[in-house]
């Protein structure tokens, strides 16, 4: 499995090509993240992909903070049952609750001098049309559920920081 980078194939699991695309804007290999926190209905970031692996039924997007300084990381964001034949977020998703326990986007917001934050965005071809998961579920839970049925991952990793 390789990660996104800058001007090349994104390959998944099952090395089958899957590729971002992000109409009018190049890739880069290290992107910032859309600032902090903001209200419900703030723009996520935009996110596009193609080559998905034979038997894909759906997608799943996750947004993952692994340097948030709680001992366990912080999940920005999770988005579930994207139907296989849409290639890019939808208006309206199916998204689940975070670690703020609010369903919709959060912004990179590394707390002041912590220093760099990466942020693992990952797009999870998956061999089922619907995780099941309910709503109130934590992208923990969408994680475990996907676990058997992940055809293959394409992960885009950006960085923030909030200077001192």
């Amino acid at each position: 499995m390789k990660t996104f980078s800058s001007g090349k194939d994104y390959r998944c699991a099952c090395q089958r090509p899957l590729r971002p695309a992000s109409p009018g804007r190049p890739p880069s290999p290290s992107p910032a993240l859309p600032s902090p926190t903001a209200p419900r209905g703030r723009p996520s970031p935009q996110l596009s992909w193609s080559g998905a692996p034979d038997g894909t039924k759906s997608y799943a997007v996750t947004v993952y903070d692994p340097d948030a300084p709680t001992g366990s990381g912080f999940w920005h964001w999770a988005v579930a049952d994207i139907p296989a034949n849409v290639t890019e977020l939808p208006e309206g998703a199916y998204q689940l609750p975070n670690d703020a326990r609010v369903a919709h986007y959060i912004g990179a917001a590394p707390p002041a001098g912590h220093g760099p934050h990466c942020y693992f965005i990952v797009v999870h071809a998956l061999d089922i049309p619907t995780t099941g998961v309910p709503a109130d579920a934590t992208p923990a839970v969408l994680g475990f559920t996907m676990a058997g049925h992940t055809l293959g991952r394409a992960v885009l990793i950006a960085t923030a920081e909030t200077p001192a």
